[in-house]
């Protein structure tokens, strides 16, 4: 088993909200990160074919920490705003809150904007 994150994906409300079920969630999940629920997803998650059937089918229930494994190896949130979408949630006003490397990235954009600012007045 590796330990590789899936490139970040964020799947659209609609289709999001198209599925009847968290087994149909989970396959979104798959099918955006280029996985059919087949051997591979099972082998990156180190679950058998058998416990993953019984997941997608809604005969088991999933740990939160093989289920955060599935979305981070996956790379989108699809099953989680699915239940959102289930209790009601608005899926469009849903958002990330920014990382702490996503902060300190923008803080140094921020930094660098201002130097080239005051770079270009004072050559001016």
């Amino acid at each position: 088993m590796t330990t590789q994150l899936g490139i970040p994906i964020q799947p659209r409300p609609e289709e999001v909200s198209r599925k009847q079920t968290l087994g149909a969630a989970i396959e979104l999940c798959a099918d955006l990160a280029g996985f059919a629920l087949d051997k591979t997803l099972q082998q990156e998650l180190g679950v058998d074919k058998a416990q993953f059937s019984r997941w997608h089918s809604g005969a088991e229930g999933i740990v939160w920490p093989k289920f955060t494994r599935l979305m981070d190896v996956c790379g989108n949130d699809a099953p989680v705003l699915w239940m959102l979408h289930q209790r009601g949630y608005d899926l469009h006003s849903v958002r990330r809150l920014e990382t702490e490397t996503e902060k300190e990235n923008r803080l140094l954009r921020e930094e660098n904007a201002a130097l080239r600012r005051v770079l270009v007045g004072a050559s001016s």
